[in-house]
């Protein structure tokens, strides 16, 4: 007896992929490394795959946003500029799927996650440098620096730098391209060169890889319908959803410590599958 076309066998392995992805998307990011794969295997053709794959995670980034109200909340300062950022490079990534070969993003893709992973591993002590430079411009200013100037504010705040503007616009692009492992890029990127706590920039990212997954679901809807197999979509909607909400819970409680170690062995995972696809596929 077939469900929607699919062995039952077939249906329950994706559902349990989209509610792993679902989970790990909200917590870090890189849900699409699991996702992406199983789909294939299923036999899904590899550009239905991905762009049923991203347009079926919309459902776990509205799930995993009201999760992190309250810090969102919080970071509101931040977030129009954030915003434009990632729809910006979200729309751009989204245009190069449809354009370029995927070959192009098989070699860039591990090169990138190999930036993600630096971000991540050094984030404390690049905040530290940043932290350092801000203080030491002040200075120079002649701006008034208070003790407590040095310590990181518990929230974000203005100005958002051209810096993290630009690095959020790539992020997007990149994210809009392929979706995978765009959550540990931009952990990486926001613990840099955003205020406030590891939470308040896990709950930004997983608001901005929503702004993104969106831009790209209405470009895939608008130029590349017939490439998407509604059945995943479904399937990964629906199970990446009840995943998102469990995730955006264990991110609040987590230590950021082993916050930075799950999303360093994430990263690992990730580089370790796109390399082997690069190797194998020459």
């Amino acid at each position: 007896m077939e469900i929607l076309g699919l062995e039952p066998w077939q249906v329950v392995v994706i559902l349990l992929a989209g509610f792993w992805a679902g989970t790990i998307n909200t917590v870090v990011g890189s849900g699409t490394l699991v996702t992406f794969p199983v789909l294939v295997a299923m036999g899904f053709p590899p550009v239905t795959a991905q762009i049923s794959n991203a347009m079926g995670l919309v459902a776990a980034g509205v799930s995993g946003v009201f999760g992190y109200r309250r810090e969102l909340a919080e970071s509101r300062a931040v977030l129009p500029a954030l915003t434009l950022a990632s729809l910006s490079g979200g729309l751009l990534g989204a245009f190069l799927l449809l354009v370029l070969p995927e070959e192009v993003f098989g070699v860039a893709a591990p090169i990138l996650i190999v930036v993600a992973l630096c971000f991540v591993v050094f984030q404390p002590r690049m905040s530290a440098w940043v932290r350092r430079r801000k203080a030491r411009r002040q200075e120079a200013e002649g701006t008034p620096t208070p003790a407590l100037a040095a310590a990181e504010p518990e929230v974000p705040s203005r100005p958002v730098s051209p810096a993290l503007w630009l690095l959020v616009f790539g992020a997007g692009v990149y994210g809009g391209y392929f979706v995978a492992a765009q959550g540990v890029l931009l952990m990486g990127i926001l613990g840099v060169f955003m205020a406030g706590t590891l939470v308040h920039a896990n709950a930004v990212k997983t608001y901005l890889s929503l702004a993104v997954n969106l831009i790209a679901a209405v470009s895939y809807l608008l130029f590349a319908l017939d490439r998407i197999d509604w059945r995943a979509v479904l399937l990964i909607a629906v199970s990446s959803m009840l995943g998102a909400s469990l995730g955006a819970r264990i991110g609040r409680r987590i230590r950021p410590v082993w916050l930075r170690a799950v999303i360093v062995a994430v990263g690992l995972a990730g580089l370790v599958n796109m390399v082997w696809r690069l190797v194998a596929g020459g």
